[in-house]
């Protein structure tokens, strides 16, 4: 069985995040999203409009993916590729090159390419909910 795990935030889940999500499983058997929580998300600049939970309920409606874990911090990703027994690790292709290091747990990396008229940094901006 080939697993594949990829990380984010997934707010505001809009159609780009379904493509990669359905790109990402169909490269094997069990899909698995590592979904940042909201202190790191915080950490990271970010602010999100639905809470973890809310957003960890909407993934695990979706079909493709098989299960939800949080992303507590950066460091966490070299752990989770012996924990989860992960073969695949994939990423949108806007982090091309970022992740590289963990070809070195024998994991193979891979960047999609994004969807690119969708964003939620887009739909924010779209409804002004970057200025909340």
């Amino acid at each position: 069985m080939k697993r594949i795990i990829t990380y984010g935030s997934f707010d505001l889940l809009h159609y780009g995040h379904i493509n990669l999500l359905r790109r990402a499983k169909a490269l094997g058997d069990y899909l698995i999203v590592a979904l940042s929580e909201d202190d790191f998300n915080t950490q990271k600049g970010k602010s999100c409009y639905f809470s973890y939970e809310k957003r960890k309920q909407l993934l695990e409606a979706i079909r493709y993916v098989d299960l939800v874990i949080p992303e507590s911090s950066w460091e966490q990703k070299s752990s989770d590729m012996h924990e989860y027994h992960i073969d695949i690790f994939v990423m949108g292709d806007d982090w091309k090159g970022k992740f590289d290091y963990l070809k070195d747990n024998g994991v193979e990396v891979i960047y999609l390419p994004r969807t690119p008229e969708i964003s939620t940094t887009r739909i924010k901006s779209d409804l002004n909910l970057d200025k909340a």
